[in-house]
């Protein structure tokens, strides 16, 4: 049974009906490469004050729109502040990208950090990110498995919900985009099924999209391409992975455009998953970055006003029918139903 705390800590994060309507910017080394990349500078000519001023934007433009935040504890504390008053926060737990030492793409906490530290700095929820697939080395992966479990008991000790996030990948690095796309699903739905499971004491799952629509017939992003499933075929695949759930659910949006990523929210619409909304960041927002780089922070500010409200507010639509945390069930649909 879930604890007082960790309810009160996700109700925070979610509307009134229960949907968790989120705007994920934790990015950093990924956000000072494009900011880099749109200014043809190199990264580390990019200081962090930069990246202070372009979150503090986006979260105080965007978070009106959204029932939480996710952020950061390297350059996100101060947009802590200039979120919208009532928008929960979640802060992210690791550090950016992966120990590239060893193989494994092995996630790194924060340096002296805890979730009774992330806590007092107001989180109310606390957000892990790893890299998992089940094809890779099984002691890589008992590794990974022993830090959620860790995490997850921290949650515990300090009352307050735990949100994993697996990303999937291909650990020998050598299948071509189509080659992977054909696995996804088989991957996603794999950090579903071993991350639901009560050792980990994780209270609500962060996951990819379990198709890739560049790869799905239909699509205006297939045209031209070797597809790797139909429609139809595609469906089934998120109904799949919906059904390894034991937890309730929401969807990351991978860096996809917002209209790729309603698209997909609109298949899961279709396929009867009971997702629980969206914690997306990318989505809304990249589309900025080249104009902040151009033009500065009163353009961002402008194109934030605009078009990335309308981006957010798109999402938004679709997740009327997304389903509340609260009343997740798990799927009774057959992975075959067309």
């Amino acid at each position: 049974m879930m604890t007082a705390g960790k309810q009160k800590g996700i109700e925070a994060i979610a509307d009134e009906g229960g949907v968790i309507r989120a705007a994920a910017m934790d990015q950093r080394g990924s956000l000072r490469r494009a900011l880099a990349e749109a200014k043809a500078v190199e990264p580390e000519t990019i200081g962090d004050e930069v990246l202070v001023e372009f979150k503090s934007a986006v979260i105080q433009i965007l978070s009106p729109y959204a029932s939480g935040v996710l952020l950061d504890t390297d350059y996100g504390l101060p947009a802590t502040r200039a979120r919208q008053e009532g928008v929960g926060l979640l802060l992210a737990y690791e550090q950016s990208g992966y120990d590239n030492t060893q193989p494994g793409r092995m996630t790194q906490l924060m340096p002296s950090w805890t979730v009774d530290r992330l806590k007092q700095e107001g989180a109310q929820g606390i957000k892990l990110l790893i890299y998992y697939s089940p094809f890779e080395d099984p002691e890589l992966n008992q590794q990974k498995q022993t830090m959620v479990q860790q995490v997850g008991a921290e949650c515990v000790e300090q009352d307050v919900p735990f949100f994993l996030e697996p990303v999937g990948y291909d650990p020998g690095g050598k299948l071509s985009r189509l080659e992977y796309a054909r696995k996804k699903s088989e991957v996603v739905t794999a950090g579903i099924r071993e991350f639901s499971q009560d050792q980990y004491q994780v209270d609500i799952l962060k996951v990819e999209i379990p198709v890739d629509l560049h790869f799905t017939s239909g699509t205006r992003w297939s045209e031209g391409h070797e597809t790797a499933y139909s429609h139809q075929e595609a469906l089934a695949l998120y109904r799949r992975a919906a059904q390894a759930a034991r937890r309730p659910f929401i969807y990351l949006s991978a860096g996809v455009s917002s209209v790729q990523f309603r698209q997909s929210l609109e298949m899961a619409v279709e396929a009867g998953v009971p997702f629980s909304g969206i914690l997306c960041g990318r989505a809304t927002w990249q589309e900025g970055i080249p104009v902040y780089a151009r033009e500065g922070l009163c353009a961002l500010e402008d194109w934030l006003s605009t078009s990335g409200v309308s981006n957010i507010q798109g999402i938004n639509d679709i997740l009327a029918l997304a389903c509340s945390w609260k009343n997740f069930r798990q799927p009774g649909i057959s992975p075959d139903k067309t």
